[in-house]
């Protein structure tokens, strides 16, 4: 494993099912992380993307307390972990990881790593995780999501939306930590994740499902996407 540089890819769950799942995007993506398996290993962190929200409306009309919401996002992001890594067959993992040494034994045996959220934690989504697993491995960050990266205001509400191709890690912080934080909340980067990019200086890039700018990323070439640093 010493020889392989490690990327920690959070995969937004609007991703893997916006509402039916996106099988033809995933098998895109299977394939074009087998290109790079010579040169890297992955770890992908799944969100919980519509399946979440579903049982966290639900939770809601019981009056279940925020806890008990996120338990819910955290049992499905784990549930389509346990898909993604079905759907990636002998290169990922066969068991799911519920901790950062679980993934770590995991990383040795597999080219792709394939986990959902690790453990309850106030105020977080499985972006934190996927902070704290790039933190842990000294990797960098990317954070696939349904925009192409970061814009002043939603693109998907405001069509004259700026798109904001660099940021640094104080201002973006800033930025995330101005919206509310809520049980299967839709923003970018959670505010835990940017917190923790921040503190230990990790460098984040966000990008949308075009594969093509994955690929500029991990060839060192140009993409569309935003860049968190400095």
């Amino acid at each position: 494993m010493a020889s392989k540089k490690v990327i920690v890819i959070s995969l937004g769950g609007s991703l893997i099912v916006p509402e039916k799942i996106d099988f033809i995007f995933l098998d895109k993506l299977k394939k074009t992380l087998e290109k790079y398996y010579k040169k890297y290993k992955f770890v992908i962190i799944c969100g919980g993307g519509s399946i979440a929200r579903k049982y966290i409306e639900a939770l809601k009309h019981e009056n279940k307390i925020e806890k008990e919401l996120s338990l819910a996002g955290i049992r499905a992001t784990r549930m389509n972990a346990l898909f993604l890594m079905q759907f990636f067959g002998k290169e990922a993992n066969e068991v799911l990881p519920m901790d950062m040494k679980e993934v770590e034994s995991n990383l040795h045996k597999n080219n792709a790593v394939i986990c959902g959220a690790l453990r309850y934690e106030d105020k977080s989504t499985s972006d934190s995780t996927a902070a704290k697993l790039a933190n842990h491995f000294k990797s960098e960050f990317i954070n696939m999501t349904n925009v192409e990266g970061l814009y002043n205001s939603n693109p998907v509400i405001h069509k004259d939306a700026k798109f904001i191709p660099l940021i640094s890690w104080k201002s973006f912080e800033k930025r995330a930590n101005g919206i509310k934080h809520k049980p299967g909340q839709h923003f970018v980067l959670d505010q835990h994740a940017s917190t923790l990019i921040r503190k230990h200086k990790i460098k984040t890039y966000i990008i949308g499902k075009n594969l093509k700018n994955l690929q500029g990323i991990l060839d060192n070439k140009s993409f569309k996407g935003t860049i968190i640093q400095g």
